[in-house]
């Protein structure tokens, strides 16, 4: 987290996230964000980046991949009014 904070690549949430993305596994990445049901969200961070494949680098740093987790990376979906 220090290290992207440090790149400014760091936002505030406060908006809905989008239905296009990509899902990381430990040594994969695939289109997007289909959970299973079992599944739920646990946290997020939110990330200012220019493209869906910057963010995608950026969490392939996260360590909860080598603990067998998941990472989802979305679009965020700005709240209008």
């Amino acid at each position: 987290m220090g290290s992207i904070a440090a790149q400014g690549k760091l936002a505030n949430p406060g908006n809905r996230l989008g239905f296009e993305g990509a899902t990381l596994k430990a040594d994969t990445v695939t289109d997007g964000p289909y959970a299973e049901i079992k599944e739920i969200l646990l946290g997020f961070t939110i990330l200012k980046t220019e493209t869906l494949a910057e963010a995608v680098e950026l969490a392939k740093g996260c360590p909860v991949l080598k603990m067998g987790g998941n990472v989802e990376v979305r679009y965020i979906v700005p709240m209008n009014g």
